[in-house]
């Protein structure tokens, strides 16, 4: 009703729509649209924020060169030496350098601006790919000349792989932040399938030279993307000092036990289910497979681990990741036992795809917890501690399943592995009650 003073509100209708043109409505999609995007990543961080775009991608040009390079080495070493002994040493001094170098590497990240910590990892490990491409070049270059590179660019990478995740919280905001980390893991696990498939082809066609110099060229896109980004971190002149900044983040993750107990978890299955170490084995003597099927049974827990992180939508986006981390281990568990009963290869293949979906489930909760808990100053201490974890864990696996086969056979190292990791789960889901009680919107 009008008071006659104000007019009377204009009426719009609304606006028509032509005839034949369905209007488009969540309820309309198609069901099978509907149900893609349930469980399809959330990729809107790639979508709205340009510097985690550029980021992302330059990683993934980036990391396919590194895992040429990860491909090249030993089989350098071995044309050098013909001894599967000095291969073997490659990943002790990887192993050390990366473990050692972890907790450092999280206080650097924290202390300075991250952008730059960046661009001089980016450079360093460039450089030593250049090394080793010069030591290709030239044609037979020591042995302690190719572990000393190795092992700095791994001290390097200590550095580098927690300052990348530590920085996407601040590029992505809170709201985009698991699907921002699942693209993550599924950039990297498809670097783990695409780059040594590449690099194999490289050093066939072209040489180790070609192939080492790759590796050198790709990490221009990295350096490209970084350089774009805008400043991360606030450095104040008031700075803690090393080892008082290290133990702060130890004493901040002490006090955390949804993450100690993700730790734990994980650990448990790394340690005692991951069998890599007797895959050649299995492909010479149970699966009778080569060369060709060792390379299928190192590729498929990647392959697995991709199509997860892919579909991984409905997962990120549940309120109760430790459950999840749970149910993705005891699955973990499971398969690895069937795995070990396996005699043809193709059954393998399938399950260790399946084993390699449940970890990265497992991976998208535990790196979304982690850096939901951590505070920003803290977030690279804390991401150094799990990546320090996920580095050491398949290494301690190595030794344990080497001396359980070397002992009783792979195939008992392999069922008697699973089966410890449900109780090593058990264990650490007893004293980390939190884990299975952890929601997000607490």
């Amino acid at each position: 009703m009008s008071d006659g003073l104000t007019p009377e509100p204009e009426v719009t209708e609304p606006e028509s729509i032509p005839e034949g043109e369905p209007t488009i409505t969540p309820e309309r999609r198609p069901k099978a649209s509907r149900a893609f995007r349930s469980v399809a990543v959330d990729a809107r961080s790639l979508r709205e924020s340009q510097p985690f775009r550029r980021l992302w991608v330059g990683q993934l040009i980036s990391l396919v060169g590194r895992q040429i390079t990860t491909v090249a080495v030993p089989f350098q070493v071995y044309s050098l030496t013909h001894s599967a002994l000095d291969v073997g040493l490659l990943g002790i001094v990887q192993a050390v350098p990366l473990v050692g170098g972890s907790l450092g590497g999280g206080a650097i990240a924290d202390r300075f601006d991250r952008r730059r910590v960046l661009i001089v990892t980016q450079l360093c490990l460039a450089t030593c790919s250049g090394l080793l491409a010069l030591g290709a070049f030239i044609g037979h270059p020591p042995l302690l000349q190719i572990y000393a590179i190795v092992a700095l660019a791994a001290l390097v990478g200590a550095v580098d792989a927690p300052t990348r995740t530590a920085i996407i919280p601040n590029l992505v905001g809170v709201d985009r932040l698991p699907g921002a980390l699942s693209l993550n893991i599924a950039l990297f696990q498809t670097t783990l399938v695409a780059g040594p498939a590449i690099g194999g082809l490289v050093i066939a066609r072209l040489g180790l030279p070609a192939a080492y110099s790759v590796d050198v060229i790709t990490f221009s896109a990295a350096l490209f993307a970084v350089a774009l980004l805008p400043a991360q971190g606030r450095p104040t002149p008031e700075r803690e000092r090393p080892v008082a900044a290290i133990l702060r983040g130890l004493s901040f993750a002490r006090h955390q036990p949804v993450i100690l107990g993700g730790f734990a978890m994980d650990l448990a299955a790394m340690i005692f289910g991951m069998p890599r170490a007797v895959f050649p084995v299995l492909a010479a003597t149970t699966f009778h497979a080569g060369a060709q099927g060792l390379g299928l049974l190192y590729a498929a827990p990647g392959l697995g681990a991709v199509i997860a992180a892919l579909t991984s939508g409905a997962v990120a986006r549940s309120r109760r990741l430790g459950r999840i981390i749970v149910v993705a281990i005891v699955i973990w568990g499971m398969v690895i036992i069937a795995f070990g009963f396996a005699q043809t290869l193709w059954v393998a293949l399938l399950l260790l795809a399946i084993a390699g979906g449940a970890d990265s489930f497992s991976a998208v909760c535990r790196t979304t917890i982690t850096q939901r808990i951590a505070p920003d100053d803290l977030r690279g201490r804390l991401t150094s501690l799990y990546f320090m974890v996920v580095v050491g864990g398949p290494n301690l696996g190595d030794v344990e399943t080497g001396i359980v086969a070397n002992a009783f056979g792979p195939e008992v190292a392999i069922v008697t592995g699973g089966a410890l990791c449900l109780v090593g789960l058990g264990a650490a889901a007893i004293a980390y009650p939190s884990v299975w009680r952890y929601r997000t919107d607490t």
